[in-house]
């Protein structure tokens, strides 16, 4: 039975870093995010580290699911529900604090700030969600 629950573990930590990786794509790389990036053009790189990042999203994935399982208990709810919670906390500690780090340190403009802000709750929302109906707690 424990084997099992390791497997679709596994599976959904893959298939969560491999759904957070294209939708990072997605809002980071069209061309509203790129006219509102252009502040960052200073000191981004020129190009980037397709197969890293690919490896960073897959590891972004297990410790994800990992957060999840860890705080299963005091989510609120149960599956999707519980999935939607652990979306808003992530949205909170991984979103919202870097957005105001950025908006503390650096001369960005407010709309991207808000860009950042609500393409953030729109991931963190999906991944939540997401998470919330692969993983499941195994019943002792």
């Amino acid at each position: 039975m424990r084997y099992r629950f390791f497997i679709r573990f596994i599976i959904s930590s893959l298939f969560v870093g491999f759904v957070f990786g294209i939708l990072d794509g997605i809002i980071h790389a069209n061309p509203i995010a790129e006219n509102l990036y252009d502040v960052y053009k200073p000191i981004a790189r020129d190009t980037i580290n397709v197969i890293a990042g690919i490896i960073i999203d897959i590891v972004y994935g297990f410790i994800l699911c990992g957060v999840f399982l860890l705080l299963y208990k005091s989510l609120p709810g149960s599956g999707i529900v519980k999935g939607f919670g652990y979306g808003i906390l992530m949205w909170i500690f991984r979103v919202i604090m870097y957005a105001i780090t950025q908006w503390m340190m650096f001369t960005v403009p407010f709309e991207t700030i808000i860009y950042i802000i609500f393409t953030g709750l729109f991931e963190m929302i999906i991944i939540g969600g997401l998470i919330g109906l692969l993983i499941k707690k195994e019943k002792k």
